[in-house]
């Protein structure tokens, strides 16, 4: 009868020995194990088994890439004006044992080792170099942390400078110069605006005045295209005129009669004088005399 309880304390024995000899590490973690106190090896994602009587679990490791905001530091720059500076890190853990035998609280130590790379870095600047170089002023930071955290197993990816915050005094000056720069700015663009509204308004009355003279060039040409074709009608009907007239072969009194109508025309004119050929008078007779037979 004793046998049955022992064999059931032996089985969930066995079951509580396979249960601290396996080990299932997630994926992007790695299980540090310790045996007797000492680094024995490092779990990997995924089955693993070890002895469950002298190993044991010292410390498990992210490999994903993690994000510490440090608060804000302040720095002296190289005019003697102390400056908020809130930095942001990005990194990554390589070497889950250096990670864990290298440094004693890793993350206290990379916050540190960032405030003083970051009061070496400005302590060079001046306060403009400081507003307008944030890109190398990161770049510098990267480099020279990861360098310093490499014997860590730390991986520095990137630093970021969430906000540089300069004393009052010259923000209030920043924000004045600033203002001062706007209305310039929108006065320079207000005149430039002016100046090419000008200049569009007298484009416009140029190609107005050019069209006007264009139209007008074009009516007198109409107008002498027309006088011409006009005259050149009247010389045409002229010319069949007296073609015909030399066809017929007239007598010298119908030509005497003809002289007689043009100089009818002449006479409705406004001169003064008229010479009056004496072919004409020798006509007038002779239209006297036909006048008396009849």
């Amino acid at each position: 009868m004793y046998f049955i309880p022992f064999f059931v304390l032996l089985i969930i024995l066995f079951a509580i020995i396979a249960l601290k000899a396996i080990k299932i590490v997630p994926e992007s973690q790695v299980y540090i194990i310790e045996k007797l106190g000492k680094y024995n090896q490092s779990l990997s994602s995924g089955l693993n088994l070890i002895n469950p009587f002298f190993d044991k679990v010292s410390r498990i490791v992210s490999l994903k890439e993690q994000v510490v905001d440090f608060d804000p530091q302040a720095v002296i720059t190289k005019d003697n004006a102390t400056m908020q500076i809130d930095t942001v890190v990005y990194f990554q853990i390589t070497d889950p044992k250096l990670y864990t035998y290298g440094v004693e609280r890793p993350l206290s130590a990379i916050e540190n080792l960032t405030a003083t790379t970051l009061r070496n870095i400005i302590g060079d600047m001046t306060v403009d170099e400081t507003l307008t170089s944030r890109d190398i002023i990161n770049t510098k930071m990267r480099q020279e942390l990861d360098d310093a955290t490499d014997p860590w197993g730390i991986k520095v990816n990137r630093v970021e400078l969430k906000s540089i915050l300069p004393p009052n005094d010259i923000r209030i000056a920043m924000e004045k110069e600033m203002k001062a720069e706007r209305e310039k700015r929108a006065k320079i663009l207000e005149a430039q605006a002016t100046r090419e509204s000008a200049i569009l308004v007298a484009e416009g009355e140029k190609q107005s005045a050019i069209l006007r003279a264009e139209a007008e060039k074009e009516v007198k040409i109409k107008e002498a295209e027309g006088k011409a074709q006009a005259i050149l009608e009247i010389q045409k009907a002229e010319a069949e005129a007296i073609k015909l007239l030399n066809e017929a072969k007239p007598a010298k009194e119908i030509l005497a009669l003809k002289s007689f109508e043009t100089f009818e025309k002449v006479a409705d004119g406004k001169s003064t004088k008229i010479l009056i050929p004496s072919e004409i008078q020798n006509l007038a007779g002779f239209m006297q005399t036909i006048k008396e037979i009849n």
